[in-house]
């Protein structure tokens, strides 16, 4: 049975566990991450171990302030004044690596770059304890539906981690943006909880990248996905789906249904994306029908996260259920 604990209670033996090499489920505002020592290349690798992660997928590193961040990474100008405006908070920044940097090689997948971030609450706490990062994907099997709860968590791990700290329900629901500057401009790698309207007052930005390879967390198609085929864009609900609905009008369905905002708010609909998205997936229904949700603000990153599930959900049922990470 996973030990869980409030994060009160609970900081000094999780300081003691990340020193000693152990993992940790850790509360942050987007998710739960699954958190270990940075420059412990043993207890990284039980990071990717546990998750069933990709060994080419790299880790983000949390720091607990731009000082440290600056000890792992080279900042061009517009790299600083994002993290000056934006951190702590959910953005992630993608910076060349320090050559003297002290960071386990697999977090970086081989890449000559790092992404770093100075989360919110007692993630960053831990950093300062350390004294280093603090390497932490979400804490869930790779591939999976995001967690946003202590007990998520523990369903998913289990005695694979050895501590999980319960902060309550994630304040953002769905985890970081990703960003790496060229030029003067800001490239989104993965959208989340910092929308594109935010980053344009501080700086334009590029064309996306088309170039398919992994620079950061979050870019492989199949991601975030239930264990019953999830569908985008519902105007119905087919017999024996269960329905992720948005608004004040949901489509007319006979088995469970679940409201990601009844005001068709959208940051509301990201705190409750994963957790609905779960309860529905442990329903007994046949498939999750998902009404449409606007792109505008953090929409985007709550559509990108329904794609990534939808891909992976059926790749899943066409591959025997075949891990994606």
């Amino acid at each position: 049975m996973t030990n869980i604990m409030t994060t009160g209670d609970g900081f000094e033996q999780a300081a003691r566990i990340l020193r000693e090499g152990g993992l940790l489920g850790v509360p942050t505002e987007t998710v739960y991450g699954l958190a270990a020592d940075a420059c412990n290349a043993t207890a990284v690798a039980k990071i990717y171990a546990a998750k069933g992660r990709p060994d080419f997928n790299p880790l983000i590193v949390h720091v607990d302030s731009l000082k440290m961040a600056e000890e792992l990474a080279v900042f061009d100008p517009l790299s600083r004044r994002l993290a000056e405006e934006f951190w702590p908070g959910p953005l992630t920044l993608v910076l060349p690596l320090r050559g003297d940097a002290a960071l386990a090689p697999s977090v970086t997948a081989g890449l000559g770059t790092v992404a770093l971030r100075q989360p919110i609450g007692v993630l960053a706490e831990l950093a300062s304890s350390l004294g280093t990062g603090i390497a932490a994907p979400s804490a869930n099997s790779s591939g999976r539906i995001s967690p946003t709860t202590a007990q998520h968590v523990a369903d998913d791990l289990e005695d694979r981690v050895d501590l999980v700290l319960d902060g309550g329900t994630c304040a953002v629901g769905v985890e970081s943006t990703i960003v790496k500057c060229t030029n003067g401009k800001i490239n989104i790698l993965r959208t989340g909880g910092i929308t594109a309207d935010q980053l344009t007052e501080i700086a334009p930005l590029a064309e996306p990248e088309k170039s398919g390879k992994i620079e950061a967390p979050g870019q492989l198609l199949a991601h975030y996905a239930p264990d019953v085929p999830l569908r985008m864009n519902a105007h119905e609900v087919d017999e024996g789906e269960g329905q992720l609905a948005f608004g004040p009008a949901p489509l007319h369905s006979a088995g469970p249904s679940l409201n990601l905002s009844p005001t068709g708010d959208v940051a509301e609909a990201a705190r409750n994306l994963f957790a609905m998205m779960k309860t529905l997936d442990s329903a007994g229904v046949a498939g999750i029908a998902v009404q449409p949700v606007p792109e505008n603000g953090i929409g985007a990153a709550i559509n990108d996260r329904l794609r990534r599930a939808a891909h992976g959900s059926q790749s899943s049922s066409n591959q025997s259920g075949e891990d994606h990470g």
